[in-house]
């Protein structure tokens, strides 16, 4: 089993990080494999809605979007990791998450999801809901902790001493592991995945 874990900041170990490192210390006394992908600090070109991955092809901005979309099938989870920015997540985070999202959904559905946060003081549960929101569109099952999975401080010193903050990672860490247990378990004995229907859209103007 291997999660992947993605870092929104621009800051490769800053807060975010400190965060996601705590759930992946959990992760890895579990047997699971762990690896931190970075967004960086190039600038992320957000969706144009040019439609070209639409049946299958790469993202036609040729970036990290499409290194890692390539790379989806070597991971069984997804915690996706990011600042709060005026009480959303990180546009970085979110325009490559868009783009990911879109052009290789299939890659991730079912597989579980889970979001982590982390602001100097408010916006915490805005950008949690805004992050879950790309599990829940892709059949993703949200893997949740004993709080909002965020943390507070304005610098990794800070946040390593926000103690709920740092339980409920390894909270988050426990219950993914445990989850991931399950699903193989699950696949051992025989117990198929869900089966998808068709889809259908419904426009509200026709």
């Amino acid at each position: 089993m291997k999660v992947l874990l993605f870092n929104g900041s621009p800051n490769i170990h800053g807060c975010t990080y400190t965060a996601l490192h705590e759930v992946e210390t959990v992760l890895q006394k579990h047997g699971i494999e762990t690896e931190i992908f970075h967004v960086g600090t190039k600038p992320v070109a957000g969706c144009i809605a040019c439609r070209k991955c639409k049946d299958g092809a790469p993202c036609i901005f040729d970036d990290d979007v499409n290194k890692l979309a390539a790379r989806l099938d070597e991971f069984d989870a997804l915690i996706v990791g990011a600042p709060v920015y005026y009480s959303g997540p990180s546009g970085q985070c979110t325009a490559f998450l868009d783009r990911l999202f879109y052009c290789a959904s299939a890659k991730l559905r079912n597989k579980p999801g889970a979001a982590v946060v982390s602001c100097r003081r408010g916006g915490a549960s805005a950008s949690y809901d805004r992050l879950n929101k790309y599990f829940g569109i892709n059949s993703m099952p949200i893997v949740s902790s004993q709080y909002w999975n965020q943390v507070h401080g304005n610098t990794p010193e800070e946040v390593l001493q926000d103690e709920e903050g740092m339980q409920t990672m390894r909270t988050l860490g426990e219950n993914m592991a445990w989850l991931l247990k399950c699903i193989a378990a699950g696949k051992a004995a025989g117990v198929p995945m869900p089966v998808r229907e068709a889809p259908k859209r419904t426009n509200f103007i026709r």
